[in-house]
């Protein structure tokens, strides 16, 4: 009997359309011999819809078209699990609520990758592919990631953050305090965006408020930190959960500026949106792969992407990006990590010997296993507590406890 897999995608955030690309390839790529597979498309207004033909990346460049043909659903627990049901029934025929036995979250970005989905399928008690709640969040806010690090005594830039308002109430002191504390050059980005959204590199004090008006634009949580003169970007992947993990190879991506780009990672290849390279997401981005680094630091990279996977409870697949400092010795420094990665990071496996295909497989039987083990957690408790509760005709006055 195969497995029931519902993937989602799309969502409301910045990301949504590389989430699109994510998605299709990875619905494209499951063994479907093993799993059925339902896609659910979630659009910037939150509707959940249903389709076969959101399986083809080409039938999203006429997104109203698409729409016509798919259908509204929802998600129900019900006695016996989880069923997608669809909205709109027909008067004399109703479509059957389809039993879902995992959800996969293929989501970047605010709203859906920060922890939000993760609650709504904990809430429906819906096993899932991806990191927990406490991870995703901790892992999109890249201020308490840096928090969660240095507790670890893992390496990462030193970063002041500040809050759009009071940014907007007293530039000139945001300013002051940035220029004192990190110096220049130095990187603005919100704390809580990927794909290099809203990120400028600010190598003079006369840049620095155009900069944080661009981030402030993107969230409420911006962040300064130091920029690497000498700068190399190194990433590297980590599949498993918090009991056992393995990491990647790793990959240097080919930068066109001073700073990876969501143009350099997703429009790379591609001629306007147009081009070969537009539908392949992340696997479409230059890069050297495995990177040109020895050995012995490639090892000290997978060494510490573990570290970082196990002291954030990460679950499923990450990936983590560096920042090697040429100027001090190949000096690594951990600047983000991704709990869902564009692509899903798939490329990362392959050159590490591992097809997307068995690469996916690891990842329902990783959710699979985190949902054994909460059923054998307590969540309730029986007590008598309400027994002696009574409020009376006139409320909590004279309740007696």
């Amino acid at each position: 009997m195969k497995t029931t897999i519902a993937v989602f995608f799309g969502c409301r955030s910045v990301e949504h359309e590389v989430s699109i690309i994510s998605a299709v390839q990875a619905m494209n790529s499951i063994n479907r011999d093993k799993y059925d597979i339902i896609p659910v498309y979630v659009t910037k207004e939150g509707a959940m819809v249903t389709g076969d033909n959101l399986f083809t990346i080409e039938n999203y460049r006429d997104l109203p078209k698409l729409m016509e043909n798919t259908e509204e659903v929802t998600f129900i627990k019900g006695e016996n699990g989880v069923n997608m049901h669809y909205i709109k029934q027909g008067m004399f025929s109703k479509k059957k609520d389809i039993r879902i036995d995992l959800a996969f979250p293929i989501v970047h970005g605010t709203n859906c990758e920060d922890g939000t989905m993760a609650g709504y399928f904990e809430f429906l008690g819906l096993p899932y592919i991806s990191c927990d709640i406490v991870s995703a969040a901790v892992g999109m806010d890249k201020s308490v990631f840096k928090d969660v690090l240095l507790n670890a005594g893992l390496p990462t830039l030193p970063c002041f953050t500040f809050r759009s308002r009071e940014y907007l109430l007293n530039k000139e002191n945001i300013k002051k305090t940035i220029g004192e504390k990190i110096g220049y050059p130095l990187i603005i980005k919100p704390v809580n965006l990927g794909s290099s959204v809203g990120i400028t590199k600010v190598n003079s004090e006369d840049e620095l408020i155009d900069a944080c008006d661009l981030a402030v634009s993107f969230g409420d949580k911006i962040l300064a930190e130091k920029a690497i003169t000498g700068l190399r970007e190194i990433n590297c992947s980590v599949l498993g959960d918090a009991d056992e993990c393995k990491a990647s190879v790793c990959e240097e991506p080919f930068m066109h500026d001073e700073i990876l780009s969501y143009k350099d990672k997703y429009l790379g290849g591609s001629k306007g949106s147009k081009g070969e390279g537009a539908s392949k997401g992340m696997a479409s981005l230059g890069r050297k792969l495995p990177a040109d680094i020895s050995k012995e630091k490639s090892d000290e990279i997978r060494d510490i992407s573990c570290k970082i996977f196990k002291a954030m409870g990460c679950s499923g697949v990450v990936r983590i990006d560096y920042l090697m400092d040429t100027n001090d010795n190949d000096k690594i420094y951990a600047n983000e990590i991704n709990t869902i990665p564009g692509s899903l990071a798939f490329y990362l496996w392959e050159a590490t010997g591992i097809k997307y295909t068995d690469m996916l497989d690891e990842l329902v039987e990783i959710a699979f296993k985190r949902q054994r083990n909460r059923d054998n957690l307590t969540f309730t408790i029986e007590t008598n507590i309400l027994s002696g509760v009574s409020f009376g005709a006139k409320g909590s006055k004279g309740s007696k406890f």
